[in-house]
Formats: C-alpha cells, structure tokens, sequence
C-alpha cells in the first residue's frame, strides 16, 4: 500500500477519517493525498471568464489556508502528505484523482444515513463507495488500532466476487488478519440448502485459490435480511472490520435493488471496506 486518498471537509468525520489513514500510512510506509473537493457553485462557473478566474482562484486560497490549519494535526509527523483541492464534480472526481495518483485506498468518515432520507439524499460517503473502483474504507469513529485482527468478509460465493475476495485477502493476510468468510441464507426465494451452498462455496474457491483450504474459514448464517447477518455474524464473532464487495449500482437500479455494500458501510459502527465488483 503506497498511497491513500483522505477526502476532507474538514467535519469531525473526515479527522477521523484522516487519522485512521495516518495510522495505515505509518503501518505501510505510504503516502497521504489528502483531497478537499471544492464543489463550485453554477453561479460561480457561469460567470464571465474574468469574474469566474477571480472568484475560483479566492475559494482556492481560502481552502488552501483551511487545509494548512486542518493538517497541523501531530499524528501527521513523519508522513508524507499531499494536499489537493478540486472543484464540481465532486463525487466521481474523488474516483478520478485515485486513478490519476494509482492510489491503493480511499478512507472515508461517515456519519451513515438511516431511514426514508437515504434513499432522496444518501450520504458522499454512500456516493464515494458507489463510484470508486479502488477499495474504500469508511469509518464512523476515531479507530483506535488499525491491526484488524479478525475480519468479516461477506459476499454470495458468485463468480463475480471473487476479484474482490483476491484483493481483500491480499490485503488483510499481509497484515497477519484472520480472515472470516460468511454466506448469509435468507427465508425467501433466495434460499439454499447447505448442500447447495457448500457446492456454491466449493466451486468459488477452487476458482478464487485453486484449493478448498479456505473451507474451515466458511461460515454459513441465517437472518431476515443479508445486511443483519453480516452485522450479527460479526459482533459475534468479535469482528474489527467488515470487508464486502460492491456493485456500485447506480440511478433506477441502486434506487429500487440498492446495494447491501453501501448498506453495511452506513449502518454498521465497525470499519468497512468495500471492493468494487
């Protein structure tokens, strides 16, 4: 892990945020881009090129002066930090700037959304995940250690999970995590017997690592809902972070199907990752 993205609004979130990425860069020896999204007003960028250059060039400065301030933080001493403010489009150009910068993570703070609000107004950080094809960590706290001992990692066993099941243990067995891997069976038209789990589970390891020895680490759960048993199987088990894939859905189809990865990361309290599919 050589660099991490911090977007930063400069709200108690994004400090969390930014120290749990100053613990990761102290671990890894990485580099932080820490990233202000000026989102400029159409008014602002309407205006004639003159006005439009003054007026752009007086909200850089004032976030420039904001950033210095908000990074004088002494959990910073010792890393390489970058700052980098940029403007409108601000959700997908966080995506933008981790492939121009070949970034590894995006750690993001959230306060989640609950209830009929996320699904008019969301949360950036339900956004971020949605367009990132770089792993995004969302934290709602200030982490007190980032060993990540034991890890919850949720998928379907589907063909399509196995890229990001690759880069989560790549990720988490470097680091010495013990890896959990849950299936959670629901009571309706998407239920399956053990039998047919187990066969589903069978083929994706054989396909993801050429071997069953992972079988051991397969934990198989029944709940109302995907999103409580991945919460439930994790507090269960003691969980320091959850790690899930993503479809990243976006207008009528996340609107109506919703994804359970941005789910996860805005109601659960413990860390999350998740993986682009």
């Amino acid at each position: 892990m050589k660099k991490i993205i911090v977007p930063i609004d400069f709200s108690e979130y994004s400090e969390y945020a930014l120290e749990t990425a100053a613990k990761l860069a102290k671990k890894y020896n990485a580099e932080l881009l820490a990233l202000h999204m000026l989102e400029m007003s159409d008014i602002i960028l309407s205006a004639s090129d003159g006005l439009q250059n003054q007026k752009t060039a007086f909200f850089f400065k004032l976030a420039e002066q904001k950033f210095e301030n908000f990074l004088n933080k002494p959990y910073l001493n010792d890393i390489k930090v970058t700052p980098i403010v940029k403007h409108f489009k601000v959700f997908s150009e966080v995506n933008d700037v981790a492939e121009k910068h070949e970034a590894d993570l995006i750690v993001m703070g959230s306060h989640g959304t609950s209830g009929v609000m996320e699904f008019f107004v969301g949360s950036n950080t339900e956004r971020v995940v949605r367009n990132s094809d770089v792993p995004v960590l969302v934290v709602k706290n200030n982490v007190s250690q980032i060993n990540f001992d034991v890890v919850t990692f949720a998928c379907d066993f589907s063909e399509d999970s196995i890229e990001p099941y690759k880069k989560a243990i790549n990720i988490f067995e470097k680091s010495g995590s013990k890896v959990y891997l849950v299936y959670v069976n629901l009571p309706n038209d998407r239920f399956r017997s053990s039998l047919e789990i187990e066969k589903r589970v069978v083929d994706f390891l054989i396909q993801a690592d050429g071997n069953v020895d992972r079988m051991e680490d397969v934990n198989y759960v029944s709940d109302y809902t995907i999103e409580d048993g991945i919460l439930n199987f994790s507090n269960k088990i003691g969980a320091d972070i959850i790690a899930i894939p993503t479809h990243g859905k976006k207008g009528l189809a996340h609107f109506f199907e919703g994804s359970v990865g941005e789910d996860v990361a805005n109601h659960a309290t413990l860390p999350v990752m998740t993986f682009k599919i």
